[in-house]
C-alpha cells in the first residue's frame, strides 16, 4: 500500500474503524466491556487481547503522530467537530442520543486515524517529498 489511491484509502479507515471499534463501541461488545465485566480478576485471554489492542493503538498513534503532527492532529480534530457541529445544526444527529453521537465520536477517530496513516503518500504526491524517521541518530 505505498500508493495512494481510493481503495487502499478505504482499507486504511477499515482498519482504523475496527480497531476503535473493537476496543470500545456503545453496542456493548467490545474489549472494554468484556473486561469490566470480569473485573477485578482479569484472564490471560483478557491480557493478550490488550497487549494486541495497544500494539495496534501505539502503531496506529505513533504513525498518525509522524505523519501529520501536533498541529496537524489539532487541525484534524477542530475539522472533525466543526463537521460534527455542522451535522447537529442540520439535524443529522441529536446530541441527547449518545449512542449516536459515541458512534459519531469514533468515527471521526478513526477518520483521523486512517488521514494520517495515508497523509504520508498525500504529501509526497503532492510535493515528491518523502516523509523518513530518522534512523541512528548520532
Amino acid at each position: 500500500m505505498d500508493k495512494l489511491t481510493l481503495p487502499g484509502f478505504l482499507l486504511r479507515l477499515c482498519m482504523a474503524f475496527a480497531l476503535v471499534a473493537f476496543t470500545y463501541n456503545p453496542s456493548g461488545h467490545s474489549f472494554v466491556h468484556w473486561v469490566s465485566t470480569s473485573m477485578p480478576h482479569v484472564g490471560p485471554t483478557q491480557v493478550i487481547a490488550g497487549l494486541i489492542l495497544l500494539g495496534a493503538w501505539g502503531f496506529l498513534v505513533h504513525a498518525t503522530w509522524l505523519s501529520l503532527g501536533t498541529i496537524g492532529i489539532l487541525l484534524a480534530s477542530a475539522l472533525s467537530a466543526a463537521f460534527i457541529w455542522l451535522f447537529v445544526s442540520w439535524g443529522w444527529f441529536n446530541l441527547k442520543d449518545t449512542s449516536v453521537m459515541s458512534w459519531v465520536a469514533l468515527s471521526a477517530l478513526a477518520i483521523i486515524l486512517s488521514v494520517g496513516l495515508s497523509w504520508s503518500n498525500v504529501r509526497r504526491r503532492l510535493t515528491g517529498q518523502t516523509d523518513v524517521e530518522q534512523v541512528g541518530r548520532q
